[in-house]
């Protein structure tokens, strides 16, 4: 069945960004289905990371709309996007070293809850979002990690961490930013299961290298080869193009692809 507008909660009409002659994101529409996990794939130098620059307003389109459910977002700050439930969790893991879990976690509850005039006043207000903090970290596997400090996480606990921060914010739709790389077999198994789990009533989209979790996870793929859509579809559609298997895998089938 044919999805209407309505359906998507984020699209891009003839995206383009350039850089003094180079066309990084050259006509890109993206259309993200509400609810579903939409994954991002293509080879190195793609422009898949530069689609998550313009998407969260790290970088301005030199033409282009953005759309973030029905309305223009092609224009507004970094800061208007959170607020309006657009939160980005980045490819290198983006939490304090040196708090603990818990503190993390409280930190991001305190954006959210807009205190974050009294971080360094009050504890009676971190204290508040204590519960929070704590059912948080237990949708994500770290409950005993509570009062861990962070830096002596394992790294695929650090990015769960990362999840469960992002997860404070009660983002509409989470970008996920390479979720898995760098991580051992156990460490993604963890992940992908974590991001499934965390899909929950809101709407995924997502940088993966790794397509065995995006085989796993992803309800749509868009293929993206020299910063342009090369093909679209589901994983079963995507992996058989005989474009996508040159382009991102040479001449292996990206089934047997992890990497």
């Amino acid at each position: 069945m044919q999805a209407n507008s309505s359906d998507f909660i984020l699209q891009t009409t003839d995206l383009v960004k350039e850089f003094k002659g180079f066309t990084a994101v050259s006509d890109v529409n993206l259309n993200v289905q509400r609810g579903h996990i939409h994954a991002l794939i293509g080879p190195n130098g793609a422009g898949k990371t530069t689609v998550f620059n313009l998407l969260t307003k790290f970088l301005q389109p030199t033409r282009g709309k953005i759309a973030f459910n029905g309305k223009d977002i092609t224009r507004m700050q970094p800061a208007e996007i959170a607020r309006l439930g657009i939160i980005r969790s980045f490819q290198i893991s983006a939490v304090f070293p040196h708090l603990t879990v818990l503190e993390n976690v409280r930190v991001a509850l305190q954006r959210k809850e807009n205190h974050s005039m009294h971080f360094w006043r009050s504890d009676k207000i971190l204290n508040s979002l204590n519960d929070r903090a704590h059912e948080l970290l237990e949708s994500v596997g770290l409950g005993e990690f509570a009062n861990t400090v962070t830096t002596d996480l394992a790294y695929g606990r650090k990015r769960a961490l990362e999840i469960a921060t992002t997860l404070a914010l009660d983002p509409e739709l989470m970008l996920l930013d390479e979720p898995t790389q760098g991580m051992g077999h156990e460490d993604v198994g963890r992940t992908a299961d974590l991001i499934r789990k965390v899909s929950k009533n809101r709407t995924i989209l997502m940088v993966e290298h790794n397509l065995q979790v995006v085989s796993k996870l992803a309800d749509r793929i868009t293929v993206l080869q020299r910063g342009a859509i090369l093909t679209e579809g589901d994983y079963d559609t995507v992996s058989q193009d005989p474009q996508v298997r040159e382009a991102y895998m040479g001449t292996e089938a990206p089934q047997e692809a992890s990497a």
